[in-house]
C-alpha cells in the first residue's frame, strides 16, 4: 500500500502537503483529510454543509488518548523496575503542552496550521493541539503501529532524550517552593500586570516576592504559565547571584528576630492577686471603721438626748409599799362587802 502511494505522489492535488507531512510522520497519508482537518484550528471558524464547527478539537482529543497509550507503553518497556509514580510522571512531562509544543515549531508543523492571525501569539499551545491533532489523523488513518513507530522513531530516539527528560525537574514553582519551605523563607507570587495584546489575547505578569524582596517577573499567556517563568528565573538568580542569595536570608533573619521579640511583657499574675487582696482587706477595713463610728454616733445621740430631757425619777416607786394592820382590815372588808353585794344583785 505504501508503495501505491509513493506511484501515485507525482499526481496527488497536494502534492507539498504529501511531502511535509512524510518527512513529519515517516508515513504517506491514504486520506488526505484526517490530516487537513488536524491542521484546522478553530479560530478560522469554518462550517460544514450541516452548520456545525469543522476544527481539529475532536482530533486532538483522540490524539491526546493515544499518545498517553504510546508514550505510556514506550516508557513502561524503557525503565524496567520503576514504579508507577515514575513512569506517570516521566510520561506526563513527555506529552505536556510545553513539550509538544516545543516539536510542533521544531518539526515544522506550527507552519502548516490554518489559523487567524488573533490566535498567532499563542503559538505554543496551538502547535502542541495540532501535534496531538496530528497524532489522532495518523491513528484513524494508518492504526495504532503506526503511531508507536511514529512516537519511538521520529520522536523519542531522534528529538528527545527520553532520559534526560524523565530525571529532569520541570515544575520550576513546586521546585522553589520546595527550596523556600527547607529554608524557612516566605514566598508569594504577585499579579504585577494583566492586559490583552495586539491579538486581544490575554497576558499576565506574575513577581516571585522572596521576604518581601520581589526576585524576578514573568510573562505568560495563563497565570500558571507566568508564575513558572518567574520561578525559573528566580531560581537561576538564585544560583548565579550569591549576593542576592545572601539578602534574602538577611531579611529572613530580620523577620524572625521581630517575631521572636515580645512585643510586651508578661503580666505579673503574683502583683495581681496581691493587689486584689489588698483591696479586699482595705475595704474590710474601711466597713468596719464605718460601722464603728455608726455605733459610736448613736451613742453620743442618746448621750445628746438624756441631757436635752432632764426628767426626775425618783418618786417613780419600782416596788410594792407593806400595808399597815388597818389598811388590811378595811381592804378585806370592802372585799367582803363587795361579794355579798354582788351575790344579792345576781338574786333579784
Amino acid at each position: 500500500m505504501n508503495i501505491i502511494d509513493h506511484l501515485k505522489l507525482p499526481f496527488r492535488k497536494d502534492k507539498e502537503l504529501y511531502i511535509s507531512l512524510y518527512k513529519m510522520l515517516g508515513f504517506l497519508p491514504h486520506d488526505i483529510s484526517y490530516y487537513k482537518l488536524a491542521l484546522m484550528h478553530k479560530s478560522i471558524a469554518r462550517r460544514n454543509e450541516k452548520g456545525k464547527p469543522v476544527n481539529n478539537e475532536r482530533l486532538e482529543f483522540l490524539g491526546d488518548a493515544v499518545l498517553d497509550a504510546t508514550v505510556g507503553h514506550i516508557v513502561y518497556e524503557h525503565f524496567p523496575g520503576k514504579r508507577e509514580g515514575f513512569l506517570t510522571n516521566t510520561r506526563s512531562k513527555l506529552v505536556q503542552r510545553e513539550t509538544l509544543g516545543r516539536l510542533a515549531e521544531e518539526m515544522g508543523i506550527t507552519r502548516l496550521i490554518l489559523s487567524s492571525g488573533r490566535s498567532s501569539s499563542h503559538n505554543s499551545y496551538m502547535g502542541g493541539n495540532a501535534f496531538e491533532a496530528l497524532v489522532g489523523a495518523l491513528y484513524l488513518d494508518h492504526g495504532y503501529d503506526a503511531c508507536m513507530a511514529f512516537i519511538k522513531k521520529k520522536i523519542l530516539s531522534k528529538m528527545v532524550n527520553i532520559d534526560k527528560v524523565a530525571y529532569k525537574e520541570v515544575n520550576f514553582k513546586s521546585k522553589l517552593i520546595e527550596w523556600s519551605q527547607k529554608n524557612k523563607v516566605s514566598i508569594e507570587f504577585r499579579c504585577v500586570k494583566q492586559y490583552n495584546d495586539g491579538n486581544n489575547s490575554p497576558v499576565f505578569e506574575y513577581a516571585c516576592v522572596l521576604e518581601n524582596i520581589e526576585a524576578c517577573q514573568g510573562k505568560g499567556f495563563s497565570k500558571k504559565e507566568a508564575q513558572q517563568h518567574a520561578a525559573e528565573e528566580t531560581l537561576k538568580k538564585l544560583r548565579k547571584q550569591p549576593k542576592f542569595c545572601d539578602s534574602i536570608f538577611q531579611a529572613k533573619t530580620e523577620r524572625t528576630k521581630m517575631e521572636e521579640e515580645p512585643v510586651m511583657a508578661a503580666p505579673d499574675i503574683e502583683k495581681t492577686i496581691r493587689e486584689e487582696q489588698d483591696f479586699l482587706i482595705v475595704k474590710d477595713m474601711e466597713t468596719r471603721t464605718t460601722e464603728k463610728n455608726d455605733v459610736k454616733t448613736r451613742t453620743e445621740r442618746k448621750e445628746d438626748t438624756h441631757e436635752t430631757f432632764d426628767i426626775d425619777f425618783s418618786d417613780v416607786q419600782t416596788e410594792e409599799k407593806e400595808m399597815t394592820r388597818e389598811e388590811i382590815i378595811a381592804a378585806a372588808e370592802k372585799a367582803a362587802f363587795e361579794d355579798n353585794g354582788g351575790t344579792e344583785a345576781g338574786k333579784e
